[in-house]
């Protein structure tokens, strides 16, 4: 048991890891919980920072995730409660995800947790990431809103993993499959004030999208049949 409780404090930390905090204070000697959203997570490092700033945040982020999962999750001191390797996994990936959204070095007051949620899906099964991340994209350059498409992929994880067991060769392990419906319930809590923003038509979004997609129509239209 000891063994587990290291895992996952050790997983909490490494996802308490303040990047984006971090990140605006070396660059811009800024605390960006001040500015834009208010968030301390890649997307209002983008808005913020730039992206360039913003990218470098976001992949940090997924790295804790995937570190956690993968990595942290391998400490033998002892003993485990179980012998699941998987759940020994998700449970490191989960503590990541809890340190990202509850920062122990912020006033637990950290992201939303979908790039850590990410990176541990990347660890876990890449494929299923893959295709929430194209989901991500899809939505994200349909609407141009970061918060939509979170939840969008989120929601697509369940979906996506039920499919691959029912109908591939690729069984999906029980405590993955359990996991995944959970994980849509915690992004759409701590997406909770984005969603009432997008019920009243609100919510912010990346204007450059916006524009692209309407010169892309524009051209779209235009041109003769």
């Amino acid at each position: 048991m000891l063994n587990l409780l290291l895992i996952l404090l050790l997983s909490y930390l490494a996802g308490s890891l303040p990047t984006s905090i971090i990140v605006a204070r070396i660059t811009r000697g800024i605390d960006i919980r001040h500015y834009g959203s208010g968030n301390a997570g890649g997307t209002n490092a983008f808005r913020v920072l730039g992206w360039k700033a913003g990218l470098f945040v976001s992949l940090v982020d997924i790295g804790k995730g995937v570190f956690a999962t993968l990595v942290i999750s391998q400490i033998r001191i002892g003993s485990l409660p179980f012998e699941s390797q998987s759940a020994v996994m998700v449970l490191a990936g989960l503590g990541a995800i809890l340190g990202h959204t509850f920062t122990i070095f912020a006033g637990f007051k950290g992201g939303k947790g979908v790039a850590c949620g990410a990176g541990m899906l990347l660890g876990l099964f890449p494929i299923a990431f893959l295709i929430c991340l194209l989901v991500f994209a899809l939505v994200l350059f349909t609407t141009g809103t970061v918060s939509l498409s979170s939840i969008s992929a989120a929601v697509s994880l369940p979906i996506v993993l039920l499919l691959f067991d029912r109908f591939t060769a690729m069984q999906v392990d029980g405590v993955l499959l359990g996991v995944s419906i959970v994980i849509p319930l915690f992004i759409i809590f701590t997406h909770r004030t984005n969603i009432r923003r997008l019920l009243k038509g609100e919510e912010n979004s990346f204007e450059k999208l916006k524009i692209f997609r309407k010169k892309h129509s524009k051209s779209s239209t235009s041109e003769p049949d």
